[in-house]
């Protein structure tokens, strides 16, 4: 399974904001590239079309109050992964955030989609530290 990691970024506000914010996927649209269309969500599930490309599905299979939130496909996908969404409290305000995604690719997937991949989880969790330092919660 191929594993593509974000850079660790550091937040400046509390684990537990963070946490409450990307556990409900009502919220996880508004970190979105504008390749996303078609967003569709409730607390724990979410449906979106990824421009000129395919539908997803995905819902929340695990949260660890404050620390982890796992995803999984929901339903019918091109390949299965996982998404880690990992948090650490460094100080009251301040919190280490780092996105994982676990996919099982075959060599020729792999090669066509690690980048952007790479570049999705990375956006991800800038955009994430965007939304809790400049908008807050």
């Amino acid at each position: 399974m191929k594993q593509i990691e974000s850079e660790n970024l550091i937040i400046n506000n509390s684990q537990e904001k963070i946490y409450s914010f990307l556990s409900n996927f009502n919220n996880f649209g508004k970190l979105m590239p504008e390749q996303i269309i078609n967003w569709q969500s409730t607390e724990n599930t979410c449906s979106f079309t990824i421009k000129g490309m395919t539908d997803l599905s995905m819902q929340i299979k695990e949260k660890m109050p404050f620390h982890t939130i796992m995803i999984i496909p929901n339903g019918k996908t091109p390949f299965d992964f996982e998404l880690k969404c990992s948090f650490v409290a460094l100080e009251s305000n301040k919190t280490e955030s780092q996105l994982t995604f676990f996919a099982d690719l075959n060599p020729m997937l792999s090669m066509m989609a690690s980048k952007p991949l790479e570049n999705f989880v990375n956006m991800l969790n800038i955009r994430l530290k965007q939304k809790a330092e400049e908008a807050g919660f």
